[in-house]
């Protein structure tokens, strides 16, 4: 759910605004590039949610990402394309990255669970020994979104 604070997203009476707003709730999958130690950038798909201008996303403890986030916080994030081979539809969110320790797992949180339930179950067994694998909550403060 996007909530009365997305107040970073483009305006959603343009279709631009609109084609954000849809994706960020209908999208499973968010590429999320961090930089490694060698400055080489460094992109996962991951999981995510919408929460309060940010992204969220859970990491595995031993999540190389983590100490990439740790020595260089800035990231960027990206939807795909269309799929039609075109390079169309992107949406790219840029910000900064942290741990978040004290956030609930993801099994404790009903907007991921409704999202990802089903795979989390798929993946561990259940979505509390989900929760238990993917236990490192990072939030990603965007500070500008934009796309084509």
């Amino acid at each position: 759910m996007l909530g009365l604070m997305a107040t970073l997203l483009p305006d959603p009476g343009t279709p631009f605004g609109a084609r954000v707003r849809e994706r960020l709730t209908a999208e499973r999958v968010i590429w999320f590039t961090t930089v490694g130690a060698d400055g080489t950038p460094q992109p996962n798909p991951v999981w995510f949610v919408w929460q309060d201008d940010g992204l969220l996303v859970f990491n595995r403890p031993d999540a190389k990402r983590l100490a990439h986030i740790e020595a260089r916080p800035q990231v960027t994030l990206h939807f795909d394309g269309d799929g039609d081979g075109q390079g169309g539809d992107v949406v790219i969110f840029t910000g900064t990255a942290h741990r978040v320790p004290s956030h609930p797992r993801p099994h404790e949180l009903p907007e991921y669970v409704a999202k990802y339930g089903e795979a989390m179950t798929r993946i561990s067994g259940d979505t509390e020994s989900f929760g238990a694998d993917y236990s490192v909550a990072v939030r990603i403060d965007v500070a500008r979104v934009r796309g084509f």
